[in-house]
């Protein structure tokens, strides 16, 4: 499970515990608030109908003033009770003749639950309240005031209902906003998790940004955990590879050296002499090139950075190996969209250079080499197609690995393999990618993908 679901489930999870509880409480005591209204209501009645009947003295026979009142007051009942609870007088015509007897204190399990007036009490579904009758102080009966409880059902109902609308309302807002929360709280892990994957694939970058402190430590932790290793590393590799390389070199000097110190006749002697010049410039090659792309691997971004159009930088490249093509009867075409790219000049145009370059090892004389600008699906992209041979199936993964390289046709010899790795190198240091695949009917195509400004 991912840790934003987790969060989420939890979060859902004790939400509508929360907001369960919440309901039922509410949901239960609108009843109790509605029959409590009631009560307040029919006791101010009761009240004011025992002040307007009260007689002037304890004999007077004070049910007669209700007599006025309509015989069906609505959906209030009015009665009145002697003192001993016989029922005198009935709006409805009902009750007139039996005693209420009834234990008037509160206790009900509905309508009367909590209450303790000894004037209120329900009575087969009927909230009814008292009030006492007084002469000269003295108590002489009882006026009060009944309702059913049936005629507030319709108004508990919709007061549920809009307590349920408006409550699950407000669980999916909470469900919505407990996912963007969620989604806040990992968006930081997903792009540090990318940013680690991006050092693991050799590319060049800082880790994230993050208000969350714990984020921005964890962050800053892997940093310096991969400069440690890289730094171990790098010295490891660049040593083992730079003995690796240069063995073979020196191995030939000395052997031609040796050779040097016996008579020998000149022709033989010039000919050790140009293999010692060969294998130091190829030593030297080797030392230059390992510098420049330990140089790029340290980087952790562009020094400089500037809009540079893209037909610019690739006449600018095609203008250095020139000569080169020129001499090998190679023809090189150019075309380039619109568009500009931002960058580093200089390390594009190497990129560019090598490339052509290699494209230019593999080309037979007579043939043409084509380098192409245009808008690709995700931005700029610079295409070197060629007519060589293209690359075997076996070496396609290895292309880019340091130091590997294949024999150029004709002559057999091999490049220090470090050329491509450094347009790898470049193309991570400015966001992008660079591709190398066989053309499906002769050569093979590098694509260096870079981000169109």
């Amino acid at each position: 499970m991912r840790i934003r679901t987790a969060i989420f489930t939890v979060y859902v999870v004790a939400s509508a515990a929360g907001l369960a509880v919440v309901m039922a409480l509410v949901l239960r005591d609108v009843r109790f608030r509605y029959v409590e209204s009631m009560r307040r209501t029919l006791g101010d009645t009761a009240a004011y109908l025992a002040a307007f009947a009260a007689p002037a003295t304890p004999q007077e026979e004070w049910t007669k003033k209700l007599t006025v009142l309509p015989a069906q007051a609505g959906p209030l009942r009015v009665f009145a009770c002697d003192r001993e609870g016989l029922v005198r007088f009935d709006s409805a015509g009902r009750d007139v003749g039996q005693v209420y007897r009834a234990n008037m204190y509160g206790g009900g399990p509905r309508a009367s639950e909590n209450y303790t007036q000894p004037n209120v009490a329900m009575v087969n579904g009927e909230l009814r309240v008292m009030a006492r009758v007084l002469a000269d102080g003295e108590h002489v009966g009882w006026v009060g005031v009944g309702r059913q409880l049936a005629t507030i059902e319709a108004g508990v109902r919709a007061a549920r209902w809009q307590l349920v609308v408006s409550i699950g309302t407000v669980a999916a807002v909470m469900v919505v906003l407990g996912w963007w929360i969620a989604a806040r709280v990992t968006r930081s892990v997903e792009r540090l998790t990318a940013h680690v994957r991006r050092l693991r694939d050799g590319r060049a970058g800082s880790p994230p940004a993050s208000r969350a402190r714990e984020i921005a430590e964890l962050g800053a932790a892997f940093e310096e955990m991969r400069e440690a290793l890289e730094g171990r590393k790098h010295v490891e590799r660049y040593t083992q590879t730079l003995a690796h390389e240069v063995k073979a070199p020196l191995a030939a000097i000395r052997g031609a050296a040796e050779l040097l110190d016996e008579n020998m006749p000149p022709e033989q002697r010039r000919k050790f002499l140009a293999n010692i010049r060969t294998e130091s410039a190829r030593i030297q090659r080797i030392i230059e090139r390992l510098l420049e792309l330990s140089s790029l691997e340290a980087r952790k971004a562009l020094r400089q950075r500037e809009r540079v159009p893209a037909a610019a930088l690739a006449d600018e490249a095609a203008a250095a190996v020139q000569g080169a093509y020129a001499a090998r009867g190679v023809t090189l075409q150019v075309a380039a969209d619109d568009m500009a790219v931002e960058g580093e000049r200089v390390l594009l145009r190497e990129a560019l250079v090598n490339l052509l370059q290699n494209a230019l090892d593999f080309s037979p004389a007579g043939s043409a080499v084509r380098l192409q600008a245009h808008h690709g699906p995700n931005g700029a992209e610079f295409a070197v197609e060629d007519e060589g041979p293209g690359v075997p199936a076996y070496a396609l993964p290895r292309i880019f690995e340091r130091f590997y390289s294949l024999p150029r046709p004709g002559t057999e010899t091999k490049s220090t393999g470090l050329g491509l790795t450094l347009v790898r190198e470049i193309a991570h240091l400015h966001g992008g990618e660079v591709t190398l695949e066989n053309r499906p009917d002769r050569g093979a195509r590098a694509v260096l993908k870079l981000s169109a400004q």
